[in-house]
């Protein structure tokens, strides 16, 4: 394989001679961020913690856990890369069954959707990029909804989360 002479690399962002230590581990035994039944979420990287480049996130589905209805996001790009079970993704033209070590990526604009349809738990990594401030999502998306209505609509445009049943004729 030949590789061109000039590589298109993005513009440095680092003007530094010899580097710094900067780097963050968090170890695996860290609790979740959210617990709910059967699931839970873990903040790997959010956006604070990346200067916005990326959002990285674990998250567990329990058994039969509805997921996210089709969506699209105006902002971000969202990729899924399932690590254990299985989950059912949306790619915007047909359900598709992930298994460990698949990945979905769905760029900005992008009609996705998941759900564990399975009666065992399932576990993913969702990176976001750039990164953006999802955690407020995760944490209320729950209460907001219960809520439901235009309430929980603006919600989720507030978040970038543009559900296709908030335009549909009659949808909540």
């Amino acid at each position: 394989m030949s590789y061109p002479e000039d590589l298109a690399y993005p513009e440095p962002r680092y003007h530094g001679e010899r580097g710094e230590v900067n780097a963050t581990f968090r170890p695996a035994g860290t609790p979740p961020d959210i617990t709910s039944p059967g699931g839970y979420t873990r903040y790997l990287a959010t956006e604070e913690s990346t200067g916005g480049e990326f959002g990285l996130y674990e998250m567990q589905l329990g058994p039969r856990s509805p997921g996210a209805k089709t969506h699209f996001h105006k902002a971000v790009s969202e990729s899924f890369y399932v690590v254990s079970g299985e989950l059912e993704l949306y790619d915007g033209d047909r359900w598709v069954t992930g298994r460990s070590g698949d990945f979905l990526y769905v760029p900005v604009g992008g009609l996705h959707a998941f759900r564990n349809a399975t009666d065992e738990p399932a576990r993913m990594l969702i990176l976001f990029s750039p990164g953006a401030p999802r955690e407020e999502y995760f944490e209320r998306v729950a209460e907001m909804s219960r809520r439901g209505g235009e309430e929980l609509r603006r919600f989720r445009i507030r978040h970038d989360s543009f559900f296709v049943e908030d335009f549909e004729e009659g949808g909540e």
